[in-house]
């Protein structure tokens, strides 16, 4: 994973710390810069990773220690926490009611893995019991359909699609109808860019007439920071409840697409951190900090 480079960078920073005799202020500024250089190489926004190197320099110099805990170990405690918080802090898990169907809508720009992603959730969920489906509403993107079905038909969860019908609230409806007895159904939709009204609109029409549980936006994370721009304008048309960062796997930007997207307020459920269809696992900031 090229986010390894960013926690490879860390390592080497926190590495610093131990050796040195006192932890004194220029070893914590020291600390601080290296922190700035890792974050900033990773693509993270310049002001979000001079906030966190403000926090973790302060508490690192003023805050009191805690019984038991050297000052080394303390500035390494506050980075690691630091680091935590600007990631979402607790893991927030897709809630899935068991007592009635629950509609989940994938949206993101076009690219963006969203149909592989759709396809990776319904294994995760089709693996933890729940009785499965998918809907293709993409009219634009040809295969989009076909891509999807082929996705689907390896894990054996059916998928509802019409190539003929060009109103893709009439296809979710349709879909809906069918899978009236499951226990999650997943409404792939058509890449959007945020500039696009037409394709904006289809997305607001359908959030209106199906009323998903949720609205899950797929952010692609090769594209950095950038993702904090179209994560707020898809939160601005129609309420996003969860964020997936997919493709982090190849991505050397990646800690810009988490810190953005964690930024706007919307919780990452989950990463894409492979191409394998079993590539997805649930966001968990802690343990994701403890990795990097």
């Amino acid at each position: 994973m090229a986010l390894e480079k960013l926690g490879s960078s860390l390592y080497d920073s926190l590495k610093k710390i131990l050796r040195v005799s006192a932890i004194d202020e220029a070893a914590v500024k020291e600390l601080v810069r290296d922190l700035q250089r890792a974050l900033l190489l990773a693509d993270v926004n310049v002001r979000l990773v001079l906030e966190l190197s403000k926090r973790v320099e302060e508490r690192a110099l003023k805050e009191k220690i805690p019984p038991g805990i050297s000052r080394r170990e303390h500035a390494i405690k506050v980075v690691y926490e630091e680091l935590t918080r600007f990631l979402g802090e607790k893991a927030v898990p897709l809630k899935v009611n068991p007592k009635k169907r629950n509609v989940f809508m994938l949206v993101g720009i076009q690219g963006s893995g969203k149909t592989t992603t759709a396809a990776k959730l319904a294994r995760y969920l089709q693996k933890r019991g729940y009785k499965t489906a998918l809907i293709c509403t993409d009219t634009y993107r040809p295969g989009a359909y076909a891509q999807l079905k082929q996705l689907a038909s390896r894990i054996n969860v059916p998928v509802y699609g019409d190539e003929k019908e060009k109103d893709a609230v009439k296809i979710a409806s349709e879909g809906l109808r069918k899978f009236e007895n499951y226990d999650v159904v997943l409404i792939d939709t058509a890449g959007r860019h945020k500039d696009e009204k037409s394709l904006i609109e289809e997305m607001k029409s359908l959030e209106k007439t199906i009323h998903p549980d949720e609205i899950i936006m797929v952010i692609d994370g090769t594209i950095g920071q950038q993702a904090a721009s179209q994560a707020a304008a898809f939160h601005k048309a129609t309420p996003i409840g969860s964020i997936i960062v997919a493709k982090l796997d190849g991505s050397a930007r990646g800690g810009g697409a988490l810190s953005a997207v964690a930024a706007i307020g919307a919780p990452i459920k989950f990463i894409g951190t492979g191409e394998k269809i079993e590539d997805l696992e649930p966001f968990d900031p802690p343990r994701f900090t403890s990795r990097l």
